[in-house]
Order: C-alpha cells, then structure tokens, then sequence
C-alpha cells in the first residue's frame, strides 16, 4: 500500500467496492422486474455500477491489496415482485452507494476523494431520478434513521455498517 493511502482510505475503498458489488447484484434483480419503459435506465445503471466496481478493483490491487469479492447472493430488504417493488430497490441501491462513497469523500485525498464524489453524485441523481425527488444530503439517509424504501423518518438509529452489502 503507499505511503499517501492510510488504512482508513483503503476500508473506505473496499467498502465503496463491496457496495458496488452489492448494487451490481440489486440491479440483476431491478432489470428482471422493472416495466419496459424503465428497463433501459436501469441497464444504463447497471452498467455504471459494473464499470465503478472494475475501476475500484483495480485501484485496491494498484494499491497492493485483495479486493473484497462479491457475495455469492445478497439479502434484498424486501420482496421485489412487480416494477414498483423494483423501483423502490433501485432507489435503495443508489442512496446506500452513496452512502459508501460520502464515507469514501471523507477518507480520500485529491484525484480520489473528486472521483468519490462524482461517483456520490452520480449515484444521488439516479436516486432522484428512481424516487422522482431529492433528499437534502444525498448518502446520508441511512445516518439519519430514514427508510430509504418509504422516505420516512424515525429517530437516528444504529444502521448496519455502509460497507454491508445488503442489497
């Protein structure tokens, strides 16, 4: 690992990767419900997560580390039988990515903290564009007790780690 890389930033990249492993899944099961009039913004989705979690795999063996390898499933936080369901997924996806790369944003220095946060970014304007409106700090809805699948908001709760690939 180099020397500029603290340890904290490479947990941080593996945790980005882990979600974006994560999302890549999620999204296999978003393309296999979503309604045809949607199933090209998810595609287009699916293909950004798959190239962000092959750039950060090779930035982790760049930096002399194993990248963490994807689960051979992942619990979805709830049943996703029609294209609402998948909708409702797609936007959970988005909002923990960006949850994982604020984290990252906060771990980084220079060229990967500004990628970090377009990577935060892009992720927040699905997120929009799947939920049809925004929330006011996109990446930290988990921090602050809303449920990302119904928008609502209960007192701050202990979330899982942002580097747990739930979805």
């Amino acid at each position: 690992m180099s020397e500029a890389t603290s340890d904290a930033e490479l947990t941080a990249l593996q945790a980005a990767l882990a979600a974006e492993h994560a999302a890549v899944y999620g999204y296999g099961v978003v393309g296999g419900r979503i309604r045809d009039g949607r199933r090209a913004e998810a595609q287009a989705a699916y293909d950004a997560h798959r190239a962000r979690r092959d750039a950060l795999a090779r930035e982790v063996r760049d930096l002399g580390a194993e990248p963490v390898a994807a689960n051979a499933g992942y619990a979805l936080p709830f049943p996703v039988p029609d294209s609402a369901a998948a909708v409702r997924l797609a936007t959970v996806l988005e909002e923990r990515v960006a949850g994982v790369y604020s984290d990252l944003v906060r771990a980084a220095e220079d060229a990967r903290r500004r990628d970090a946060a377009g990577a935060l970014r892009d992720a927040a304007v699905r997120a929009v564009r799947w939920r049809g409106g925004s929330v006011a700090f996109p990446g930290l809805a988990e921090r602050t007790g809303t449920d990302p699948a119904t928008g609502t908001t209960s007192a701050p709760a202990a979330a899982a780690p942002s580097g747990t690939p739930a979805a």
